[in-house]
């Protein structure tokens, strides 16, 4: 039997969701806010201290109350100024959604990282430790082992939840296959499987959100939970004419350096010339901004159960969040219009020749 979860901090602020959508995460009875926000690059890396509460402060405030980060993250780091924030500002436990990410660990021993069940429990303990929380919602395999076998896997995920660790858990840039086979494994065993899918999903990329897991969705129900979603800032348009001071290319162009050398390529210059096209359908007809556009974009996808939110500064969350009132303005014809200028939709499965099913049609 488990030990009941006690809030050890006075409650200070009571959380309104304010116009803030929210959706199931992926077939759980959990509820998400459309727009979360991410720790990963920002809060306890280049963000310490009392900006981090700021941010988080601001995002509460304007109905974000899942909070997302990863044991790796600025090598714990993150979780401890997340953790450190909830209970200064006196958040109250159940009103968030809280989550983390295990794989990379934070030591170099031999089972220090991966998905082993030793360090999928040892793990989940230190960042909850780091965390000071007794729980997390939702704890999520941040890539996946290919020296453990799937049930060991599955069978550690289900003994976090069965200790009261996590309240469910997910993967993180899993292959379609490999997030089949955990749900064939946990069917198999009787035990719970993934509910989410944390992947990268922006205007530029969407093989695999669109294509390679349309099947998850039909079959599982799963969600995704978003992330890169303005692709590294390129999607915001400030890289339209080189790299700016204090941009993300900038502080951390070892990690981007691939991407960077990618703008000078054609490739990459064509993908600034659709986003100079996509920012005046932003402004010009949606009253918007860039960036507001292509997280709104995202957001509109049925599949996507939150779209994570990375910012530095209140004032990038709050520019950010516009994206909640663009949704609604993406009409079938809107969208159609940005197919037509960004041409990155997957092309569809072969038919064959056969007619093409109507959309309501069975598949």
């Amino acid at each position: 039997m488990t030990t009941p979860v006690l809030q050890t901090w006075p409650v200070q602020r009571e959380f309104d969701a304010k116009n803030m959508p929210f959706r199931r995460l992926g077939p759980s009875g959990l509820r998400v806010p459309l727009f979360s926000l991410g720790g990963w690059l920002t809060l306890g890396g280049t963000v310490i201290g009392d900006p981090v509460k700021e941010i988080i402060k601001t995002a509460f405030e304007n109905g974000i109350n899942m909070f997302d980060t990863a044991e790796a993250y600025a090598a714990g780091k993150s979780e401890e100024e997340i953790g450190r924030v909830i209970q200064e500002l006196g958040l109250r436990r159940t009103d968030l959604v809280i989550t983390t990410k295990l794989f990379w660990g934070l030591r170099k021993g031999p089972n220090d990282g991966g998905l082993s069940r030793k360090h999928i429990i040892e793990g989940t303990r230190e960042s909850l430790a780091r965390m000071g929380l007794d729980y997390v919602d939702v704890i999520f395999a941040h890539r996946m082992d290919h020296n453990v076998g799937m049930e060991e896997i599955v069978r550690a995920f289900n003994y976090v939840i069965d200790k009261g660790w996590a309240l469910y858990w997910a993967t993180s840039e899993w292959s379609a296959q490999e997030i089949e086979e955990a749900y064939h494994v946990a069917n198999k065993l009787g035990l719970v499987g993934p509910i989410a899918e944390q992947c990268k999903h922006h205007m530029f990329h969407r093989e695999r959100p669109e294509k390679e897991y349309a099947p998850l969705y039909k079959k599982y129900h799963i969600g995704t939970t978003t992330f890169s979603s303005l692709a590294y800032g390129m999607l915001t348009g400030k890289y339209n004419n080189g790299i700016p001071e204090n941009s993300r290319f900038a502080t951390h162009s070892d990690f981007f350096k691939d991407t960077i050398k990618q703008l000078e390529l054609s490739e990459g210059k064509e993908q600034i010339r659709k986003v100079k096209e996509l920012t005046a359908l932003a402004e010009k007809e949606l009253g918007t901004t860039m960036a507001a556009l292509a997280l709104a974009w995202v957001a509109k996808n049925p599949n996507t159960s939150t779209v994570i939110l990375g910012a530095s500064s209140p004032e990038q969350l709050l520019e950010n969040l516009k994206a909640v009132e663009v949704v609604p303005k993406l009409t079938p014809e809107i969208m159609h219009r940005i197919e037509k200028i960004l041409g990155t939709e997957p092309e569809p499965l072969p038919s064959y020749g056969r007619p093409v099913l109507d959309r309501l049609g069975r598949i």
